[in-house]
C-alpha cells in the first residue's frame, strides 16, 4: 500500500499592517505595510492597498514607524565594561588607549560574554539587527574570544560580522599596545583561518560572518597587514581596520612607513572593495577619489569622533566619490553607548555642522540602514523591498518627547527616539513591547556591573 505524499504547506504569511509611517531606504511606498514570509519580505504594500494574496496573521502597526533593521558597522563589544571611566573621560585617542590597554588585558571569558551580551542587547533594543564587532584582544585565557561572541549572537537571534582582530606590534617594537596584548602573526593567521572555516556563512540569510581585522597601523606589523589581505582573498572574506582616525595616526604612518594612511593601505594590498575602515576622517581630496574608485567602505562613528575630539568625516564627499558609507557606534568606552538610532541622530547633526541644514533626516537613516549594509557587503539587508531579509524595526511615538511632532519619520531623529518597541530579525520577533524575550535584563546589568568594577580595580 502506497502512502499519499503530503502536500507542502505554503510559507506562513504575516502582514505588518498600515504603519503610522515607513522609511524604506529606497523610495518604495510601504504605507500599507509589508508581508513577511519565510524569513524574507514577500511584498511591500502601498498606501491604501491590500496584500496581493491572503495572510495568515496580521500585526497592526498603526502606532509604529517602520524602518529596516539598523546595521552597525564598527564596535568593540568588550568596551561596555569600561564606560565613563574617570581616568580617560577627558582624553584623546592615544592617551585614552594607553590608559585602557592594561585594564582590557585583564579580560576573562565570562567578562567578554557579559560585555558582548550587554552590547548586543543594547543595540537590539535600539532597532539594530546586524552588528559588526572588531575584537582584537586575546590575552592568555581568552584565545576563544570569537567563539564566545558567536554563541551570544546566536542566543539573541541577531546577525553579526565578527572580525578576528589582532595586534602584533607591541611597545617594545615601536607600537602602542603593551606586550601582554600582542600575538604572534602565525597564531593570528591560523586562528583566522580556523574561525572562517568554523563559522562563516554565505548567502542572503547568513547569520554569522567572519572578517579579518588587524587593529590599526600603530598596533600591527606591515607584514601581518599584507598576509591578512592575501588570506582574506583566498578565503573570500572581508577586511577591516581602523584608519585615518586621528592626526596622531597620520604622523605615526609618516614616521614609521614614510606614507600617508591611504598610501599605506594600498602598499599592503588593502585598497580594494573587500575592505572597510573604521572612522576615515583625515583623507584629502585625492585619497577620497582613490577610496571611491577602489570601493573601499567607511564606518562613520560620529559620537566617538566627537568624544575623543578626533575630527569629522567628510561623509558627503566620500559618498559622491563612490565610497560606501555606513554608521558605527564604535567602542562603548569612546561613545559610551551602543545605540544605533541615537547614532543616526548624531550623524545627522555632525554632518549638518560640516555641510549645512540641507543634510536630510532620510540621508542619516540611509547611512544607518542601506549604507551600512553595503559597507558590510550585505545587499540583502538594510532596506524594505521584496526579497530582502525581514529585518525590521518598529518605533512608537507615544512618549512626551514626541508630543506635538508632525512628521513621524523625522521625529525619530529630531525628537530623539532611543528605543524600539518591536524588532524582527529574519521574520522572528526579537524585541516585543520594548523587551528582549528570554533575557533577564536586571540580572545581566547586575553581573555586568560587578565585572566592570573588578576589571578596572585590578
Amino acid at each position: 500500500m502506497h502512502s499519499i505524499p503530503e502536500t507542502p504547506q505554503p510559507p506562513h504569511r504575516l502582514w505588518i499592517k498600515n504603519p503610522l509611517a515607513a522609511f524604506t531606504a529606497n523610495g518604495l511606498d510601504a504605507g500599507g505595510g509589508v508581508v513577511v514570509s519565510g524569513g524574507a519580505i514577500a511584498e511591500v504594500v502601498g498606501t491604501g492597498t491590500l496584500p496581493a494574496a491572503p495572510c495568515d496573521d496580521v500585526f497592526d502597526a498603526g502606532r509604529h514607524v517602520l524602518t529596516p533593521g539598523l546595521v552597525n558597522t564598527h564596535h568593540h563589544f568588550y568596551q561596555t565594561l569600561t564606560r565613563a571611566w574617570a581616568p580617560v573621560a577627558n582624553a584623546e585617542l592615544f592617551p585614552w588607549l594607553t590608559n585602557l590597554y592594561p585594564v582590557w588585558a585583564r579580560l576573562t571569558p565570562r567578562d567578554l560574554e557579559l560585555a558582548t551580551t550587554a552590547a548586543l542587547a543594547e543595540l537590539l533594543l535600539s532597532g539594530c539587527t546586524t552588528a559588526a564587532d572588531h575584537h582584537y584582544l586575546f590575552p592568555d585565557g581568552l584565545e576563544d574570544a570569537i567563539d564566545i561572541q558567536v554563541q551570544v549572537v546566536r542566543t539573541l537571534g541577531m546577525r553579526a560580522t565578527l572580525t578576528r582582530g589582532s595586534m602584533s606590534l607591541g611597545e617594545n617594537d615601536g607600537g602602542l599596545p603593551p606586550q601582554s596584548t600582542v600575538q604572534d602573526p602565525d597564531v593570528i593567521l591560523a586562528d583566522s583561518e580556523r574561525l572562517v572555516a568554523a563559522y562563516h556563512e554565505r548567502g542572503d540569510d547568513a547569520v554569522i560572518q567572519i572578517a579579518l581585522a588587524p587593529c590599526s597601523p600603530f598596533s600591527v606589523t606591515r607584514g601581518l597587514m599584507a598576509e591578512s589581505a592575501q588570506l582574506a582573498e583566498r578565503l573570500d572574506v572581508r577586511l577591516h581596520t581602523h584608519l585615518a582616525e586621528t592626526l596622531d595616526e597620520e604622523d605615526f604612518c609618516r614616521e614609521r612607513f614614510g606614507l600617508r594612511t591611504v598610501d599605506y593601505l594600498e602598499s599592503v594590498g588593502w585598497l580594494t572593495g573587500r575592505t572597510w575602515v573604521g572612522h576615515g576622517i583625515h583623507f584629502d581630496d585625492a585619497e577620497i577619489t582613490r577610496l571611491g574608485a577602489a570601493g573601499t567602505g567607511v564606518a562613520h562613528c560620529p559620537t566617538s569622533n566627537m568624544r575623543l575630539a578626533s575630527g569629522t568625516a567628510r561623509v558627503l564627499e566620500l559618498e559622491s566619490a563612490g565610497v560606501p558609507v555606513g554608521l558605527g557606534v564604535d567602542g562603548s568606552a569612546s561613545n559610551d553607548a551602543s545605540n544605533m538610532i541615537l547614532e543616526a541622530r548624531q550623524a545627522l547633526y555632525l554632518q549638518r555642522l560640516r555641510y549645512g541644514a540641507g543634510v536630510r533626516v532620510e540621508q542619516a537613516l540611509g547611512w544607518a540602514t542601506r549604507g551600512s549594509a553595503r559597507v558590510l557587503g550585505r545587499d540583502s539587508l538594510g532596506e524594505i523591498a521584496p526579497g530582502r531579509q525581514a529585518d525590521l524595526a518598529l518605533f512608537t511615538l507615544d512618549e512626551l518627547r514626541f508630543s506635538g511632532s508632525h512628521d513621524p519619520v523625522a521625529a525619530l531623529l529630531l525628537c530623539g527616539a532611543d528605543r524600539a518597541d518591536r524588532v524582527m530579525v529574519g521574520g522572528e520577533w526579537r524585541v516585543v513591547d520594548g523587551q528582549v524575550p528570554g533575557l533577564d535584563l536586571g540580572a545581566l546589568i547586575a553581573e555586568h556591573s560587578t565585572a566592570a568594577r573588578r576589571l578596572v580595580n585590578g
